[in-house]
């Protein structure tokens, strides 16, 4: 395997840097998707939800009761009070 050069090691660390912040953007998106989408393609979006706020640390029993209420407003509101900790 080729090592990598200084420029692809950058990248790769400043995306580690900015998972946080890539994982709430993509939660914010996936929050307008739910509100627009039913079925199939709405279970997937939550499904997508539940991974990107497990890697935001949130307790997977929050996560949980989120998926169950099936409310996007809930979940905006959570993503609100995240990025206001920060």
């Amino acid at each position: 395997m080729a090592e990598r050069s200084n420029y692809q090691n950058r990248i790769i660390r400043n995306y580690y840097q900015n998972r946080e912040g890539i994982a709430v953007q993509r939660i914010q998106e996936l929050v307008t998707e739910l509100y627009l989408s039913e079925g199939k393609k709405r279970e997937k979006a939550w499904e997508s939800l539940a991974n990107h706020l497990a890697k935001l640390e949130v307790p997977q029993s929050q996560i949980d009761h989120l998926v169950e209420q099936d409310n996007p407003e809930l979940v905006a509101k959570l993503i609100n009070r995240i990025v206001g900790e920060s």
